[in-house]
């Protein structure tokens, strides 16, 4: 259903060092980065046939979070969630909600994580058991 997702980010180099932690622990390599014809510093991560992308706003403006977004990404295992979630603190980002935990819901039961990235972006790892 989708190509890709795009972020923007006030601070590349910061986006960089978080990103590149949390897509290592779901086995993504680093980021190709690139400048566009216009400025922009971007980085774009591929993984299993997905393009997650970061870069600087094209109209000059400071980068903001969507109120009221999530992304979320799949995990392989419950540990894997959980190293998700700490590299995330680790590099910059901010747990929120509950702490990394299973959950109940009415989709059947998931293991999940939310944290926000430096720049605000609220992202959501997570496991479904069998």
């Amino acid at each position: 259903m989708f190509s890709h997702i795009m972020v923007g980010s006030n601070d590349i180099n910061r986006s960089k060092r978080f990103y590149d932690a949390i897509f290592g622990v779901l086995g993504a390599g680093e980021a190709m980065q690139n400048q566009n014809s216009t400025g922009q510093n971007r980085l774009f991560y591929m993984h299993n046939r997905g393009t997650f992308c970061i870069s600087e706003p094209i109209n000059g403006e400071p980068a903001t979070a969507a109120n009221g977004a999530t992304i979320g990404f799949k995990c392989g295992s419950e540990l894997q969630v959980r190293q998700f979630h700490d590299a995330a603190l680790a590099n910059g980002g901010t747990s929120i909600e509950d702490p990394p935990g299973l959950r109940h819901g009415r989709f059947g039961d998931v293991y999940l994580a939310y944290v926000r990235d430096p720049d605000g972006n609220k992202l959501c790892a997570l496991y479904r058991p069998k």
